[in-house]
């Protein structure tokens, strides 16, 4: 961890096994696990929690000051969880009052040059791609992917496993489970390829076609579609993640995709 060419402040915790490269600057508060590496030129500013095995490409800046006009300079956090991938030049904000945090989990890949606002939360397995912009307050669940140059207006909920277009302009909330693309962002299947890949049964998967199916396509709105889903479907797990997520969103949300 003996890096002449880099500035570290003196009460940053660092595990003996952290790699730094050259003209990395780490500032005060800040916790650095086992077997992380932080390449040339990151910038790790106050208030930074990196977890164990993370990498950190360069250019990068963790735990900046949020781009909040009300934010005070109160004290707040980044939190990464382990095993993460930060790709080069992508920058992370930290919270404000409204939740002291911003919070990564673990196994992530962000990509080069994406943007996560202040208090935004991103579940384990998530993967952001090259070039999106988070507005502050957005939640992303566990094994979600955003696809590349995605703005995701501020407070949207993108649930589990969904998958978003590149490109896409996200303006509501995303259940779980689905993909996402068109203009307006729209309803456009199950994303069963990743649900295959993370090992849900076929009968699984058809359960959860068969959940948005009555949501998008018999011509239900979203509460009728959610006493129909609670009337025929048997209560599994993924079926009361989609009513809860549905219920509780505060944007609303995407519509299904009707064009020709």
């Amino acid at each position: 961890m003996n890096q002449p060419l880099a500035y570290i402040h003196p009460q940053a915790k660092i595990a003996r096994n952290v790699v730094i490269e050259p003209f990395v600057t780490i500032h005060n508060n800040v916790t650095i696990g086992s077997g992380t590496w932080i390449g040339s030129n990151v910038t790790i500013m106050e208030g930074a929690r990196i977890g164990k095995n993370c990498r950190i490409f360069p250019g990068a800046v963790i735990s900046a000051i949020p781009q909040d006009l009300k934010f005070e300079g109160e004290d707040s956090l980044v939190v990464i969880g382990d095993d993460t991938t930060i790709r080069e030049c992508v920058t992370i904000n930290r919270g404000t009052s409204a939740s002291g945090e911003t919070r990564i989990g673990s196994h992530c890949l962000i990509m080069a040059t994406a943007h996560i606002a202040h208090d935004c939360i991103l579940g384990d397995n998530s993967i952001v791609v090259n070039g999106v912009a988070l507005g502050g307050h957005v939640t992303i669940g566990k094994y979600a992917v955003i696809g590349g140059l995605a703005a995701v207006h501020q407070f949207i909920n993108i649930g589990d496993h969904a998958m978003i277009s590149g490109g896409s302009l996200v303006r509501k909330d995303v259940p779980p489970f689905t993909k996402a693309a068109k203009e307006p962002l729209s309803y456009v299947g199950i994303n069963s390829v990743g649900l295959r890949r993370r090992g849900f049964s076929a009968e699984k998967i058809t359960e959860i076609q068969n959940i948005y199916r009555i949501l998008y396509q018999q011509n239900n709105n979203n509460t009728q579609a959610l006493e129909k889903i609670e009337a025929e479907m048997e209560a599994t797990t993924e079926r009361d993640d989609i009513i809860l997520f549905i219920r509780n969103s505060k944007r609303g949300i995407m519509k299904g995709y009707f064009g020709g």
